[in-house]
């Protein structure tokens, strides 16, 4: 295991995961070249939307890395990357603290985007931190019920594309919610990775995710389909006369595609991990696609 200095800024670091942020950042970068292929991008609303989204994906790598602790989901078993508070970087107190403090930081922000989105942004953003406590803990949390792809394809698909779109248009667009189907189906590859790596363990530990309950072929096909459907999806910019928004992103399936054939050859073990990176950077090289398909 890695050394790291308890509570030391590279314990941090490593706790927010930043393989994963690509999932906070894309979206943003897609609704952005959106808007400005209506002629409508507007710069500061765009980074008000990019902080938000970060610090709100930082959030939620907290909230996990805390919960799963308290719920000894985290335990020797784990296969996937090591967690902060389980691994002894950071302490359990400590987290919580900065989980609550991130989402502070990240609603500061969010509190500028009233003056471009109105008040209603205010509901925007509670639904969001409620949503991202919600996948965790509380209740009825959403990752052990299998509903964590489905708060992955909401939130980091059709939340984060369509209100960062809003914020800089004043408009809904029905292609934004394309953009956002489009971005979601690829950051749910990303919970499919790690899902299906964890399988066995989840089992044991009575974590209900969709591979658990349907498989590990489901996990297997779920995320070869997704990133298909992501590219056929992209079809539909051609209604608004966006050629290379249609054609680009399918440029996107080979490392996609290499991606899934590692996944297949691999099958379980820690070995799985390498994949994470990768699907986070074919979700960037996604989303870079469409951008640059909307701007041409």
């Amino acid at each position: 295991m890695e050394t790291v200095k308890k509570n030391s800024v590279k314990a941090w670091l490593l706790a927010s995961r930043p393989k994963t942020l690509a999932a906070g950042s894309v979206p943003v970068i897609v609704a952005s070249a959106l808007a400005a292929h209506t002629g409508c991008f507007n710069l500061i609303p765009a980074i008000l939307c990019l902080l938000f989204a970060l610090l709100a994906q930082i959030a939620s790598n907290f909230c996990n890395d805390y919960f799963d602790f308290v719920k000894k989901t985290d335990n020797e078993d784990r296969l996937g990357p090591a967690r902060a508070v389980a691994s002894g970087w950071i302490d359990p107190k400590r987290m919580l603290v900065g989980l609550f403090v991130t989402i502070a930081v990240a609603c500061g922000f969010g509190l500028g985007l009233i003056y471009y989105g109105g008040w209603e942004m205010i509901l925007v953003g509670i639904v969001c931190v409620l949503s991202l406590l919600a996948y965790t803990t509380g209740p009825f949390p959403l990752s052990y019920h299998g509903l964590g792809d489905v708060f992955v394809l909401v939130f980091f698909g059709f939340v984060a594309v369509v209100f960062s779109f809003y914020v800089q248009t004043h408009f809904f667009f029905w292609l934004a919610f394309v953009a956002g189907a489009v971005v979601g189906l690829q950051a749910v590859n990303i919970l499919i990775i790690n899902n299906y790596r964890d399988r066995d363990t989840d089992k044991k530990s009575h974590k209900q995710t969709t591979v658990v309950l349907f498989g590990e072929a489901y996990g297997r096909w779920a995320y070869l389909l997704n990133g298909l459907i992501a590219c056929l999806l992209c079809l539909l910019f051609l209604y608004d006369g966006a050629v290379w928004a249609a054609c680009l992103p399918f440029l996107y399936l080979i490392p996609h595609y290499l991606t899934w054939k590692k996944m297949v050859r691999i099958n379980h073990g820690k070995a799985l991990n390498v994949l994470l990176g990768e699907t986070s950077r074919n979700l960037l090289i996604l989303g870079l696609l469409l951008s640059i398909g909307l701007l041409l």
